[in-house]
């Protein structure tokens, strides 16, 4: 990894008020990572946390026989590693890099030193925790009752909301990874999003998206988790930034209480 100078773009940082961000502050340092860097691996202590401020970090699930499945997908919304605040422990998952990206990076002795003193840290904590395991639940769902088509448009989804434009640098072998499957159900997978549209090309290295096509072949998860999540980020933290929001705008964002507004008119509007 790469030191940087600081600067704060994570949504959980964004929130804390000046007071309590200065104790966190001076023990920041920026570090960027490449696609497939291992930031923790599966049995490693959980130190230090990383506020990710871009780019994409995988949970992925290490299985006896090899293979392995990723459970979560965590950009600038969140804080890898944050449970250390409960004490020194060790991580269930390996946190791999998907997309490329920068972090503030802090000592987890320095941050439960931080979070023992402000309930402003102490609550965005409780926040990313929450929505964490909201994910978390909604994934475990998602793998057991959904077809891996619906899945991958899934990923991409997530995938796509932590990049500026429409071609995800992401490979096939990183999506057989995210779902769990081999490659050639990927590449049969990727076939058939190219035939509805949502995949324009796919190249080495990169997939294009159509995204208002991909949202149609996605499953229901998507729509309803990452509505929940951005809902409790928007309700929940304090001075939540606009600029920082975790999530695109896109057709699943656009819904009130009532629901009065439908994917459908949000996909004509695009």
């Amino acid at each position: 990894m790469t030191i940087h100078r600081t600067g704060f773009g994570n949504r959980l940082l964004a929130a804390l008020p000046p007071e309590d961000l200065a104790l966190l502050a001076p023990h920041f340092q920026k570090v960027s990572f490449e696609p497939d860097a291992v930031l923790v691996r599966s049995g490693d202590e959980l130190d230090p946390v990383y506020f990710p401020h871009s780019g994409a970090i995988a949970f992925m699930l290490d299985m006896p026989d090899g293979q392995t499945v990723a459970t979560t997908l965590m950009g600038r919304e969140g804080a890898l590693a944050s449970f250390s605040v409960l004490g020194p422990s060790l991580s269930s998952v390996t946190a791999t890099a998907r997309l490329a990206g920068t972090a503030s990076l802090i000592s987890a002795a320095k941050f439960r030193a931080a979070y023992a003193r402000s309930a402003a840290i102490r609550h965005v904590v409780q926040v990313h925790a929450r929505a964490l395991l909201l994910q978390l639940q909604h994934v475990a769902a998602c793998n057991a009752l959904h077809r891996v088509d619906g899945r991958m448009a899934r990923w991409l989804l997530q995938l796509h909301d932590r990049v500026p434009d429409d071609l995800l640098p992401v490979t096939q072998e990183a999506l057989a990874q995210l779902l769990g499957v081999r490659r050639t159900t990927v590449t049969l997978t990727m076939s058939k999003l190219r035939a509805a549209g949502a995949i324009p090309s796919d190249r080495r290295g990169s997939v294009e998206i159509h995204r208002a096509r991909l949202e149609r072949v996605a499953c229901e998860c998507y729509g309803l988790m990452q509505r929940n999540i951005d809902r409790m980020y928007c309700q929940e933290l304090s001075a939540p930034q606009p600029a920082f929001a975790p999530f695109r705008e896109s057709s699943i964002v656009a819904f009130d209480e009532a629901g009065a507004e439908s994917r459908a008119a949000s996909r004509e509007r695009k």
